[in-house]
């Protein structure tokens, strides 16, 4: 990236501005700048160098626009003066008393509450949450070390501010048991639910080998999960397995080096980060962890998990994991990435098609739809033309479709292609992106274009000679 502006501290703070990115709801505020991108506190927004990427999702500058702290309520009533009705018009023959339910209060739930409440004041809305509900950028949980983020500061906004800001309804600490197409009717654990339209966004879930427990192996996927592993690693250093060599794993090996902890992440592949890049960009990736206590054993198979030993090298291990070519490692503390899958409970209540090849429910490229006239999917428990999509940058184009097919108003076009893969290993991140139609992940034949001691970029070719993806890895010029 480019030389960074150094703040101009004469302007006046009731001058600053804040942009938001109009893909994942980043806001930078030139008051505060961004730490995370080397901004100063006080760099203006048109200050910033053009090649810097938004922090979370990773799309450009030109994807920012300026953020008006409007409520949104007061910006659907707005809309709704000068016309912005869509095809229901004043009568709203949508609009019944039930309304929308949305299952899940991630990202993606929250992201369909704000789309259909910007466009419609009045709509019913219902949000249901497993969990409390808070917002909070997922892709932070496995670099929050290298970002400074304290487990407990990590959430934006609480779930209760959100639901007024969009006056929802919300149900905390409730599941969703099965759903009747029939009646449109969802069955939870407290009680039924009548619904208009229904909108899935409760995730994916984490696959564990048969060899690995529940009850004895952490599973990150949201925040509660890594406040509670954070609190278990308090008291100094201990000794990490990870079991899954992919995004997350990676990604959580390199943060919770960087706080000390010594690391040994382990996969079936000969390589980390295997399904998603070139063997290039993984071998790049090992050279830059030398300076942390990450030690990658690949090409190996979990065998058996069992209880620690007393004799094991130095402090008793609380975990043994046996290899099947005899190794055993020796363990504190046990980490599984092992892959997504979206839950099927519901989609089979319902009858929705789902991709078992990709794990998840299968959807409209355009609208989100299932296959179910009234339910809508997106995000982590989503399968899009027959690939999974658990990225953060299409999820607001899905909400907005969504809002958009309920609701009778234009639908957003379809994307063209692959989202942006961002691998945020602070040691070397590494960028993939594609263009056209092209695939940005997967087995492939890539060209290198620079190979040096400081960036790797690889480009990928279709059958014209057309390039269709391109990767570039930089090392950290400092220490992690």
């Amino acid at each position: 990236m480019s030389a960074l502006p150094a703040a101009t501290a004469e302007v006046r703070k009731i001058d600053f501005r804040k942009y938001i990115c109009h893909v994942c709801g980043l806001i930078y505020d030139e008051a505060r700048g961004d730490a995370d991108s080397g901004l100063a506190a006080g760099t203006r927004f048109e200050d910033i160098p053009e090649d810097w990427a938004c922090p979370i999702c990773g799309v450009g500058k030109a994807d920012f626009e300026p953020y008006v702290p409007e409520p949104a309520v007061a910006r659907s009533l707005r809309r709704t003066q000068t016309g912005v009705r869509g095809a229901h018009g004043a009568r709203g023959a949508q609009r019944t008393s039930e309304g929308v339910i949305i299952v899940g209060a991630g990202r993606a739930g929250w992201a369909v509450a704000q789309a259909l409440r910007e466009a419609d004041a009045q709509l019913p809305i219902t949000v249901l949450s497993a969990c409390n509900g808070d917002v909070y950028d997922k892709p932070m949980i496995s670099v929050a070390v290298a970002r400074g983020l304290a487990p407990d500061a990590m959430a934006r906004e609480s779930a209760a501010q959100a639901a007024a800001r969009l006056n929802v309804r919300l149900r905390c600490g409730t599941q969703a048991v099965a759903i009747e197409p029939r009646m449109r009717r969802l069955r939870t654990t407290r009680g039924s639910l009548r619904y208009s339209h229904l909108v899935l966004a409760h995730g994916a879930e984490s696959v564990l080998p048969p060899v690995l427990s529940a009850q004895q192996v952490w599973r990150i996927n949201d925040l509660a999960a890594y406040q509670k592993l954070r609190t278990a690693l308090q008291g100094g250093p201990q000794r990490l397995a990870i079991v899954g060599a992919g995004l997350v794993g990676c990604e959580l090996a390199n943060d919770l080096a960087l706080a000390g902890h010594a690391i040994t992440l382990l996969d079936t592949q000969p390589l980390p980060l295997a399904a998603q890049l070139p063997a290039a960009a993984g071998q790049r990736l090992l050279q830059a962890w030398q300076g942390l206590a990450i030690a990658f054993l690949g090409g190996v198979q979990v065998t058996a998990m069992t209880a620690g030993v007393a004799n094991a090298p130095g402090p008793g291990a609380r975990w043994r994991l046996q290899l099947a070519d005899g190794r055993c490692i020796d363990a504190d503390q046990v980490i599984a990435a092992t892959g997504l899958r979206a839950p099927t409970r519901l989609a089979r209540s319902a009858g929705l098609a789902f991709d078992s090849a990709a794990g998840g429910i299968a959807v409209d490229a355009q609208t989100d739809a299932t296959s179910v006239p009234g339910i809508y999917a997106l995000g982590d428990c989503v399968a899009v033309n027959g690939r999974a999509s658990r990225y953060i940058e299409p999820i607001a184009r899905q909400a907005r479709g969504i809002a958009a097919a309920i609701l009778g108003l234009p639908l957003p076009q379809a994307p063209g292609s692959s989202p942006v893969l961002r691998v945020k290993t602070s040691a070397m991140p590494i960028t993939v992106t594609a263009s056209g139609t092209g695939s940005a992940t997967g087995p492939a034949d890539w060209q290198t274009t620079q190979d040096d001691a400081d960036t790797l970029c690889l480009q990928r070719l279709d059958a014209q000679g057309q390039t269709v993806a391109r990767l570039v890895a930089r090392q950290a010029r400092t220490s992690p």
